[in-house]
């Protein structure tokens, strides 16, 4: 059955359960599911109150994904012989006789009917988002083998964000005992081990392995080695910051290394490292902890700065950043982000941290980043910088503490764009602008390595002026999958659209001027067609726009936005002045809408597709629209250019072979 049919049922069995706490009714109820995901086990022996307080913690949780729940009893003596009577739908397990963890933990998965295996210790409350964001992950990837949670005291501190061996066998839990909320402990990363109070597995992995070794019985190495084995069997073993698990460690065994079961914990590191001794010779070395925590010393890291988290849904700039980030992972680098405003904007940062991309934010790091980049730089191959604004304020201590390659994004050329605005506006200010950052543009492309840019203009403006650097147009967006369900009867289509971000000062100008120059001769041609304006950050001058004939709609969202595009005949882009590669050109051309543009829009751009039309001339642009807004045939025949435009120009296979000239 599908998530979904089981939502409300959940919710009513959520707040069953709450009355019941609320009456001192003891039993508790578990969902049934005809066809459970995830097979939950919890090993018990005793400790009654700490396993009643765990399931109720996964109950008080909505169970989008169903779920089975195993009670797996090692021969209790306390109320938990009889946990039925508190506990109904679940699977209990009572064994015959002590089996002790590891075997009572494998003899229960026979169990389970599960597609994965959840093990989850009873001395545990889980958080909201413990269960599903464990399934999105190791979904996410057929190579992910198994996955775990962020494990943190009931006083809030960390107790591990994924486990280290070092090379000498020696196992660390990350982070442990500092603040849980640090970006370097929120990030998905491939890890050496997950602690196993809480970890998923694929159950075809784990019956293919014949469950935990039992040569670690009764515990203590049987997680650490189990990851070994199914990292040895070609898959990856992640941590998952967003499954948050409150575990009380100590609980079930003691601290005590030479009593109990604790004592086999000393015994078992022993024959962790006989049997893992060649495999440990190629892990980390003791303490080396940057490169440990996420097995980065199996990759190329790459060091990323901009000037904030990436709006990808709000502004090209941010969108560019964000694809690039994201390629940059998809090819196998360890991705590091520092805005240089060290905001943590969400839900953007989220977005990149689930992706497995560290972002640097927060007091300590802004306050501190100097000296992180000196101690850490050694790690990097790559430094990725952007933006003049930005790259300046970095470019010589990089230069000075960095011996990899340097590379430097400009997005397009700031002064060619201050010039342009000055030549149409006439205001002196923007020609000084323009003059300081040409000197501070000209300083960063003498010193980097390479200079990536976008558009042919730009290019070949720069390949002019240094001779003797690696130069590269890399594209602006690129998409991975083309859109299929597109309206293409044009008939059924009305209106025009102007999507842009209106805390730039070309698209400002822009919607000014089409309003007093051109839209005049179109609203008389056909006097119903309204004019969609979509953008942030809209100024009085732009809202008081507002009419019959012009509807100003703000931020749309990425399904509201597809949907106008689907609404509208016609994408307008009138920019008189800017630089580098135009977004909305690009977009309207993913959107299969067709574009009319001026020539500084259509600048860089190839366009013997025929996805646009540029003209400068205010009469003839109108005169253009109009002409456009009722041929239909020629309206359908721009749609299909753009979609051709797009794979040509703007795939994510052409980005990445750009990018690998560079970065490998």
């Amino acid at each position: 059955m599908h998530f979904k049919e089981h939502f409300n049922i959940s919710k009513l069995i959520i707040i069953i359960n709450f009355l019941m706490l609320l009456l001192q009714n003891d039993i508790l109820i578990v969902p049934i599911f005809d066809k459970p995901i995830v097979s939950i086990i919890i090993p018990v022996h005793n400790k009654f109150s700490y396993t009643y307080s765990c399931i109720h913690s996964i109950l008080k949780i909505n169970p989008i994904v169903p779920y089975e729940l195993i009670i797996a009893d090692d021969m209790s003596t306390d109320k938990t012989k009889q946990i039925e009577k508190y506990l109904k739908n679940a699977i209990v397990i009572h064994n015959e006789k002590i089996y002790k963890f590891l075997i009572n933990c494998n003899k229960a998965s026979k169990f389970a009917r599960g597609k994965y295996i959840i093990f989850l210790n009873n001395d545990t409350k889980v958080h909201k988002e413990w269960l599903i964001s464990l399934i999105k992950l190791i979904e996410s990837d057929e190579k992910i083998g198994m996955a775990g949670s962020k494990l943190i005291y009931p006083n809030g501190k960390l107790q591990e964000a994924g486990g280290i061996v070092w090379n000498d066998g020696e196992p660390e839990n990350f982070g442990k005992w500092n603040k849980a909320d640090l970006p370097e402990y929120n990030y998905v990363k491939e890890v050496d081990y997950i602690s196993g109070a809480s970890i998923i597995v694929k159950k075809s992995i784990w019956e293919k392995l014949g469950g935990f070794d039992e040569r670690f019985n009764p515990s203590y190495f049987e997680d650490t080695d189990l990851a070994f084995e199914i990292r040895k069997s070609g898959y990856k073993v992640m941590y998952q910051p967003k499954s948050i698990v409150i575990h009380y460690e100590g609980i079930s065994n003691g601290r005590d290394l030479k009593t109990g079961i604790k004592k086999y914990q000393v015994r078992n590191k022993e024959l962790f490292i006989e049997k893992w001794k060649n495999e440990l010779k190629n892990q980390e070395t003791k303490f080396n902890l940057f490169n440990a925590r996420d097995r980065g010393y199996k990759k190329n890291r790459i060091l990323v700065i901009d000037s904030s988290i990436p709006n990808f849904d709000k502004d090209a700039g941010g969108r560019c950043t964000f694809l690039y980030l994201n390629l940059f992972k998809d090819i196998g680098l360890q991705v590091t982000f520092l805005p240089n405003d060290f905001k943590k904007i969400e839900p953007y940062n989220t977005f990149l941290q689930q992706n497995g991309i560290e972002t640097l934010y927060g007091k300590l790091y802004k306050k501190n980043s100097r000296r992180w980049l000196k101690n850490n730089l050694k790690y990097f191959k790559y430094v990725y910088l952007q933006r003049p604004e930005i790259s300046k304020l970095y470019i010589d201590f990089i230069k000075k503490y960095f011996s990899g390659k340097v590379i430097y994004f400009a997005h397009d050329l700031h002064h060619i764009r201050l010039y342009r605005e000055y030549n149409i506006t006439h205001n002196y200010k923007k020609l000084e602008e323009g003059k300081a950052i040409e000197i501070i543009e000209n300083d960063i492309f003498s010193k980097v390595d390479v200079i990536h840019i976008v558009g042919s203009y730009e290019l070949n403006n720069l390949k002019e002026k240094y001779k003797n650097k690696t130069i590269r147009n890399i594209p602006l967006f690129f998409y991975e999958h083309l859109l299929s369900n597109i309206e293409k009867n044009f008939l059924k289509r009305k209106g025009i659209i102007f999507v842009g971000r209106f805390s730039h000062s070309p698209n400002i100008d822009s919607v000014l001027w089409f309003y007093k120059e051109i839209f005049p001769k179109i609203v008389e041609t056909y006097p119903d067609i309204i004019w969609y304006i979509i953008g942030n950050n809209a100024n009085y001058e732009i809202k008081k726009l507002q009419s019959k004939n012009i509807e100003i709609k703000g931020h749309l969202s990425e399904q509201e936005l597809f949907n106008l595009y689907q609404k509208c005949r016609i994408s307008i882009a009138p920019l008189r002045f800017g630089a580098g590669i135009k977004g909305k050109i690009i977009e309207a051309a993913y959107y299969q809408i067709p574009m009319v543009t001026t020539s500084i829009g259509a600048e860089g751009l190839d366009n013997t597709t025929g996805a646009f039309i540029a003209e400068d001339d205010p009469k003839k642009m109108s005169d253009i629209i109009c002409e456009l807004y009722t041929d239909y045939k020629k309206l359908k025949q721009m749609s299909d250019s753009g979609r051709l435009f797009i794979e040509k120009y703007f795939s994510k296979k052409k980005a990445k072979e750009i990018i690998m000239k560079d970065i490998s």
